[in-house]
């Protein structure tokens, strides 16, 4: 039987003319961490094969303060440490607004990127994506925002994160540049971007899916219902006769995807960040992966 292979081998962003690693590490909780130790978990993710570093300007935000925080501890680190910028491809996002909830117009996005590009310390972020949509933002405006941020030399690609189906193909349309990237939710237990169609539409436009929370915002490490539970055992039967634990299988299995999804990591642990090559390992068969997909359904597919 045909088996998916998957490996660390560098890919496309895209359209962007960006090559990223397979696996993005992400910055959510990275605030809250020391300069040291945040340079410590950086230099881990190199050692892992990662390329690609996710954050955004709300990272850090607890409810009452903290915006900006991942940023300002990434642009610390920067300045402390000459050349590491130029080892990375740098993601950052915008657009989140606490308590608004979400600006999307020309003019805050523009603000809001020259703010995260002075906490980070950098003349250019590799790729910027809006965080969520504002539906009160017209397609138009925020296509024209983004343009304006590739032609003014601060940003190289851009991209969009929690967009809808039809709210990424508007945006798209309107844009005269290539839409790099969309950030969505997946996971062996977060299926809609298989189910309602933009693992589809990213493969029809050529945009890189980054996936965040791919362990179910760690459901699938400590399942507490009995669809997480199926789930879990569908993937420690994959995950054992490739001799590594479930989230890297559970990696594997979002990277085996023909979209070719790159998981965004989010460990701040430097051991677990080590074994982050370990997704590459497990070898898919078609009905080991729909194992995965038919406990996560509930049913089985017709």
């Amino acid at each position: 039987m045909s088996e998916i292979m998957l490996t660390p081998d560098s890919r496309p962003l895209g359209k962007s003319g960006l090559m990223v690693s397979p696996i993005a590490w992400g910055m959510w909780r990275f605030g809250h961490s020391t300069a040291n130790e945040g340079r410590a978990l950086i230099e881990a993710a190199f050692s892992a094969g990662v390329t690609l570093f996710d954050t955004a300007d709300i990272y850090g935000f607890n409810g009452t303060g903290g915006f900006g925080d991942a940023e300002s501890l990434l642009g610390r680190i920067f300045a402390e440490t000459p050349g590491l910028r130029e080892r990375m491809v740098l993601a950052t996002k915008g657009g989140i607004t606490p308590p608004v909830p979400y600006d999307s117009s020309a003019a805050y996005l523009s603000a809001a990127l020259d703010a995260s590009l002075r906490r980070l310390n950098v003349e250019q972020v590799d790729l910027y994506q809006i965080h969520r949509p504002d539906i009160l933002a017209h397609p138009q405006e925020v296509a024209r925002a983004l343009e304006d941020m590739v032609t003014s030399g601060k940003v190289r690609a851009v991209g969009v994160s929690n967009y809808t189906v039809a709210q990424t193909e508007a945006l798209a349309s309107l844009l005269s540049i290539a839409l790099a990237s969309h950030q969505p939710e997946f996971s062996p237990l977060e299926l809609e971007p298989i189910t309602g169609g933009l693992l589809d539409l990213a493969m029809a436009r050529d945009i890189a899916i980054l996936a965040w929370s791919p362990l179910g915002g760690g459901r699938i490490g400590d399942p507490q219902d009995e669809r997480s539970r199926k789930v879990a055992a569908a993937l420690d039967s994959v995950a054992a006769e490739a001799g590594v634990d479930r989230a890297a299988a559970a990696y594997s299995w979002v990277m085996a995807h023909p979209a070719r999804a790159i998981p965004i990591v989010g460990t701040q642990n430097a051991e677990r960040i080590a074994a982050i090559g370990d997704a590459f390992k497990p070898r898919w068969t078609r009905k080991a992966w729909y194992d995965v997909l038919i406990a996560s359904r509930g049913e089985r597919l017709p």
